[in-house]
């Protein structure tokens, strides 16, 4: 929504509980990425991270209300997310399901064209590659190294949402680091690890926001 976009996450909550229903697709628009690097960094694959993401925008504007900003949006909607994924990985029905190849996403046609360079292709094996380390990771390690490394969260916020002290948060950083071998790090853009592809950002907010109308 033009316009909208350098309104701070509190100016926006604001208004949404004013009544202006359709800011909320600011909100999904701006946290698309950050919540799905989440899911994926939970090892759940292309589809149940959408599946995840939506039920976190629901849930997130069903409590808006509740938000009382002692911590940022973001924090607040990733422990939404967190929560989420926890809830799913604990279903025993989900224990029983085959679980597809953790690089397995969908590849959209607009993504691969007759004009890729060689270097493209080579930027996504590589993040592909990444992908893969971090799966192996146990899960511990990865979710510091997630919320720390690939969504930019502070020390102090990825405790709180992981309910560990400060100094754990460094110690599970650190050995996650050197469980992803240097060169592999040093290779590649963290922050472009699980990038939530523009491709699918349209179809999200529709669907949140078709949702959303129902209320």
């Amino acid at each position: 929504m033009k316009g909208n976009e350098n309104l701070s996450d509190a100016e926006i909550i604001e208004r949404i509980l004013n009544g202006e229903k359709s800011l909320f697709e600011v909100i999904v628009r701006r946290f698309n990425a950050p919540l799905y690097k989440v899911g994926r960094s939970y090892n759940f694959n292309h589809d149940d991270t959408q599946d995840l993401m939506q039920d976190t925008y629901i849930d997130a504007y069903k409590n808006l209300k509740s938000f009382e900003g002692r911590s940022g949006f973001k924090t607040w909607i990733i422990r939404i997310m967190l929560n989420n994924c926890y809830r799913k990985k604990e279903k025993s029905s989900y224990k029983n399901e085959v679980m597809r190849d953790f690089t397995e996403q969908p590849e959209p046609v607009e993504s691969i064209t007759g004009n890729d360079t060689e270097k493209e292709v080579h930027t996504r094996e590589l993040g592909q590659i990444i992908e893969n380390a971090l799966s192996k990771i146990p899960f511990d390690y990865r979710m510091v190294f997630s919320l720390r490394e690939v969504n930019g969260l502070n020390v102090l916020e990825t405790a709180n949402l992981l309910n560990i002290s400060e100094s754990n948060v460094k110690v599970r950083l650190n050995r996650a680091k050197t469980m992803l071998r240097g060169w592999i790090e040093k290779s590649y853009p963290i922050n472009e690890l699980f990038e939530f592809n523009l491709v699918y950002c349209d179809a999200m907010v529709q669907k949140v926001m078709e949702k959303i109308n129902e209320l």
